[in-house]
């Protein structure tokens, strides 16, 4: 089974709420298997344009990542995101293609 990927690219505006967000989704993405791979951290934006804070959360399938995103789990936490920041949230399903 592919496994599936959230993209967040994020501004933050309120970084003391934002912090209370950082903990929260604990509980969701927890429940259906997320894993930080990325957390913000130092990035370089080398084409295109971009927000100021990029996440890359790793679940085990493509099918676990929208129910993390779509769970009442969730929708209770992204209202503390949504207070303190604005995001860009893409869903992704694995690659299963040739590799170079």
């Amino acid at each position: 089974m592919l496994k599936g990927y959230w993209v967040a690219n994020v501004d933050i505006s309120n970084l003391d709420e934002y912090k209370k967000y950082a903990v929260a989704n604990a509980v969701p993405f927890n429940k259906y298997g997320g894993k930080f791979l990325t957390r913000g951290g130092k990035s370089e934006m080398v084409e295109g344009k971009f927000r100021s804070r990029v996440v890359l959360i790793e679940f085990p399938s493509f099918e676990a990542a929208l129910a993390c995103y779509r769970s009442p789990e969730y929708a209770a936490v992204k209202k503390l995101r949504e207070s303190a920041s604005v995001a860009d949230i893409v869903v992704l399903k694995g690659y299963d293609g040739p590799r170079p």
